[in-house]
C-alpha cells in the first residue's frame, strides 16, 4: 500500500511539472535580457514588458479582454445563477435534460461551438461584432457559474429560508438576505470563473473576432506570426499573472475543491 501510495504521489507530481514547468519556463523568457526568446535567460532585463506597454495595439487589446470579461462575467453570473436555482430547486419534467444543454459548452470541443456561433450569427447579420463575441463568450462561461452556484445551492437548508418568511420576511426578502447570502460565495467564485475564462480564451475569440476588435489572446497569436522576442513572453506573463490571482480568489471565496467536486 505503502508503494502505491508514492507511486500515486509521483504520478501526481509529475503531472503537475508537465502542466507548469512551461509557464515557468514563459515568466522567466519574459525577462530574457537577450533579443530572442530563448531559454535559460542571457540576463535579467524589464525592457519587454516596457515594450509591450509602448506597443498600442496590445493595450488595446488587453482594454478590450478586460471590458468583455467584465460583461461576460456579469452577464453569465445573472444568468447561471438563475439557471442553478431553477435546476436545483425546481422539480419537472426534462430537468436533467435542461441540465445537459446548460452544461454542454463544457463538453463539446470550443472549435465546434466556434463555428456554430458564427454560422448563427452570420445568418442574424451579427458576425464578427461586439455582440456576436459577447455572447459567444457567456455561452462557454455560463456553465462555470452553474456549476459553482449549483454546488453551493446542493448544500443549502431550505428550512433557513422558509423560518425567515414565518417570520414576516417577504419570500423575495428572504430569498436576497438569506439564500443569496448563503451562496455567494459560489456567485462569486463564479463570476471570477466566468471572467477568467473570458479573459484567457482564444478559440471563441478567433471565429467571431474582425479588425479593430482583437482580444489580447488573438493580438498576441497575430505578433508571434511574425516576430518571435521576449515580448510575447511579457504578454503572456501578465496574463499568467492575471489568471493566477483570479485562481487565489476563487480559492478563498469558494475553495477549489467544491468547484472541482473532488
Amino acid at each position: 500500500m505503502e508503494r502505491t501510495g508514492w507511486g500515486v504521489r509521483l504520478a501526481v507530481c509529475a503531472v503537475y511539472a508537465f502542466l507548469l514547468v512551461p509557464l515557468v519556463v514563459v515568466v522567466l523568457a519574459a525577462f530574457n535580457a537577450g533579443n530572442y526568446f530563448t531559454f535559460p535567460p542571457q540576463g535579467f532585463s524589464l525592457k519587454w514588458f516596457a515594450n509591450f506597454l509602448r506597443r498600442r495595439e496590445f493595450l488595446q487589446a488587453l482594454w478590450l479582454s478586460t471590458e468583455l470579461g467584465l460583461w461576460t462575467a456579469a452577464l453569465s453570473t445573472v444568468v447561471g445563477t438563475l439557471a442553478a436555482i431553477v435546476l436545483v430547486r425546481g422539480r419537472f419534467r426534462g430537468r436533467d435534460l435542461v441540465n445537459a444543454y446548460v452544461t454542454s459548452p463544457l463538453l463539446l470541443p470550443q472549435i465546434l461551438t466556434g463555428v456554430a456561433l458564427l454560422q448563427y450569427f452570420s445568418l442574424l447579420g451579427l458576425a464578427q461584432s461586439y455582440w456576436a463575441l459577447l455572447i459567444g463568450h457567456v455561452v462557454v462561461t455560463t456553465p462555470y457559474v452553474v456549476r459553482t452556484v449549483s454546488a453551493t445551492l446542493y448544500n443549502f437548508d431550505l428550512a433557513l429560508e422558509e423560518a425567515a418568511q414565518s417570520l414576516g420576511a417577504s419570500p423575495v426578502r428572504a430569498f436576497l438576505e438569506i439564500t443569496l447570502g448563503i451562496i455567494k460565495p459560489g456567485v462569486v467564485a463564479g463570476a471570477i470563473f466566468a471572467f477568467a475564462i473570458s479573459f484567457d480564451n482564444f478559440t471563441i475569440s478567433l471565429f467571431l473576432t474582425s479588425p479593430g476588435l482583437t482580444p489580447l489572446p488573438i493580438e498576441l497569436f497575430a505578433y508571434l506570426k511574425y516576430s518571435f522576442d521576449p515580448t510575447a513572453a511579457a504578454v503572456s506573463a501578465v496574463a499568467i499573472g492575471i489568471t493566477l490571482v483570479l485562481m487565489l480568489l476563487i480559492a478563498r471565496f469558494m475553495g477549489l475543491e467544491e468547484f472541482t467536486g473532488f
